[in-house]
């Protein structure tokens, strides 16, 4: 049996050219060689794989070369490679520097090949300095690291330091491709591209991947192969996804997302992997970030078909939708329904549909059919319930209630047990009987209530309350001050502010003190168009405000007699500096206002 090779070693580059995409770094080496500019002291870093010791063993061959001997000559005599993560004490680099005093036998310069030099002890580091800085003429040290950040200052400051790059996609994918055909492999562009991302920009990280798949499918390489192998979730997935999204079809996502899951898949990689998709969605929306999307030629068409259908908006939000999941991942209790969560938001965006209208159950839909300055009796009630802040909503009067309701507390207890737990498919045609009835004439009419709203009871805390209640201060901020009137009497900024003192003192007494401190922060100022501009100190302030914004603006039209007036407010979080909270702000106000009180303190020596 023939001994195996593996690809990065088989296929390992023998010269500057053969590198892959470090094209910068190795035209730079041959150029020094040529010029006779090479330091003495070379420190090559960057990530695993990318080429930093085969640069090495290249560049130690290369200043060795005079012409004369063969191409195929190595000079390992004149090569030392000493791995620091074993060979990491004072001892070890007192050896080393040892051998440094004997010149090469053979070839010009000797060349110690340092290799994880991140992890020398402090004391060898300190022992290298003087040797690495002042060599001999005929040695040479290279130095490779995954993290220089760990490599004492007074070593990055004696060394040439070279920072290689990662391996982008496309180089990966054509020198995997070159091997490939090199093997006699028929490999599918998007399988290479996919080995290719898998990498991570490591070049023998792609090689080690490409001989594992190699080994499964053998001579034909294919996409579906690669997929199986690597266990990774391919772009017709994410596509198929998408589709649903686009589609709304939530039902079928959530079967979808339980099959990726079926196959063993990590959801945390999944949704990853979708915000990835999205935004590579987004970069075939420009022409001029086409470039930014590293798949095969075939994917990228089926990339610009399926952005075709979306547009900005909605891929903003759903990149920002899949990375809160992907954050929020590994801190959830249950991360399947994070996700499941997050795909029902995603199917959500482009939904237009109406939201479904339940049951009036509390409040029927005659209430709101009412004509908009007609308010009954019961609205009313709710009306002062809502400005006095009671819980409990005001009992009609039993002047007001229809005829044949007037009853004593034990009748009414029993018709709310043969009435009031009836359907509401019941309870209409009731109501419509007693509608058609003739009322009995009384010598003073009195407004008399829906009998509907009579059957059905409002209560003080449910939401359909608390909505009408709005639409009720809507219908009375519509009417006021005079009833649809429109008023363009003039007023002065003093006659304003007068008017917002009084509303200030009115809602005092209403217990409504917070609101009170937020309009006593800074006085209002009239300004062209009646505008009333007030100023506030952060977005809190104006947020509570604008949510009491109707009365405060129904009281002022009514008492300035004038309804074009309109509120703008600012904020400027500097004004914040105007008011003293501690009591040392508090004395610098007052110090202000009278100096002779610093005279005060300092006589009687008192704190503040």
């Amino acid at each position: 049996m023939e001994h195996f090779i593996v690809s990065a070693r088989k296929y390992r580059p023998q010269t500057f050219k053969d590198v892959v995409g470090q094209q910068a770094i190795t035209n730079t080496l041959k150029n020094a060689i040529e010029h006779n500019h090479l330091a003495q002291a070379l420190l090559f870093t960057g990530p695993r794989g990318v080429g930093k010791t085969t640069c090495a063993r290249i560049l130690a061959k290369m200043i060795n070369h005079d012409g004369t001997q063969s191409p195929d000559e190595d000079f390992a005599f004149n090569i030392f490679e000493l791995d620091a993560a074993s060979n990491n004490s004072v001892d070890d680099i007192r050896n080393l520097i040892d051998q440094v005093r004997i010149p090469p036998q053979v070839g010009k310069y000797k060349v110690y090949i340092i290799d994880e030099v991140h992890m020398l002890s402090q004391s060898a580091f300190n022992a290298f300095l003087k040797t690495l800085e002042e060599p001999p003429q005929h040695a040479i040290f290279i130095l490779a690291t995954t993290e220089k950040h760990k490599i004492i200052p007074t070593i990055l400051s004696r060394c040439q330091i070279f920072d290689f790059k990662r391996i982008t996609v496309s180089d990966a994918k054509n020198y995997l491709g070159y091997i490939a055909q090199q093997e006699g492999v028929n490999a599918e562009e998007d399988a290479l591209n996919i080995i290719a991302q898998k990498a991570d920009g490591a070049m023998r990280d792609a090689l080690s991947i490409y001989d594992r798949v190699v080994s499964f499918s053998g001579k034909d390489l294919t996409r579906q192969a690669v997929t199986e192998n690597l266990n990774v979730l391919d772009y017709d997935t994410y596509i198929k996804v998408t589709d649903l999204i686009l589609s709304n079809n939530i039902p079928q996502l959530l079967l979808s997302y339980n099959e990726i899951l079926s196959s063993g898949f990590d959801g945390h990689h999944f949704i990853s992997g979708l915000a990835s998709h999205f935004r590579d969605l987004l970069v075939c929306k420009d022409q001029k970030t086409i470039q930014l999307l590293e798949v095969g030629e075939q994917t990228k068409a089926r990339y610009f078909e399926q952005a075709s259908k979306t547009d900005h908006q909605f891929l903003i939000k759903a990149i920002d939708l899949a990375n809160e999941c992907d954050l929020k991942y590994k801190t959830s209790q249950n991360q399947r329904l994070l996700v499941e969560l997050s795909l029902m938001q995603l199917a959500s965006i482009t939904f237009d549909g109406e939201k479904k209208k339940f049951d009036q159950s509390i409040i029927p839909a005659s209430v709101f059919e009412k004509q908009p300055n007609a308010l009954s009796s019961e609205e009313k009630s709710i009306v002062r319930e809502n400005e006095h802040g009671e819980t409990a909503t005001e009992a009609p009067k039993e002047s007001q209630l229809p005829t044949g309701e007037n009853k004593t507390p034990d009748s009414h207890c029993a018709d709310d047990k043969e009435d009031n737990y009836h359907s509401d498919e019941t309870m209409v045609p009731k109501a419509k009987e007693e509608q058609e009835k003739p009322a009995t004439p009384s010598p003073e009419p009195k407004p008399v209530t829906d009998p509907k709203i009579k059957k059905e009871k409002v209560s003080g805390l449910s939401l359909k309350s608390i909505q009408k209640k709005r639409e009720i201060e809507a219908r009375q901020q519509e009417a006021a001050p005079t009833k649809n009137v429109v008023l363009n009497n003039e007023f002065s900024e003093t006659q304003l502010q007068a008017t917002w003192n009084d509303y200030v003192k009115r809602i005092k007494k209403q217990g409504s003190k917070i609101l009170a401190s937020i309009l006593e922060t800074d006085l209002p100022k009239l300004k062209e168009d009646n505008q009333i501009v007030i100023e506030l100190p952060n977005e809190t302030m104006k947020i509570n405000l604008e949510r009491e914004q109707n009365k405060l603006m129904s009281y002022l039209k009514q008492k300035l007699q004038n309804t074009e007036i309109r509120l703008v407010i600012n904020v400027n979080e500097q004004s914040a500096k105007k008011y003293a909270f501690t009591p040392i702000e508090k004395y610098n106000k007052l110090k202000e206002k009278n100096p002779l009180i610093d005279k005060l303190r300092s006589t009687f020596d008192l704190d503040v």
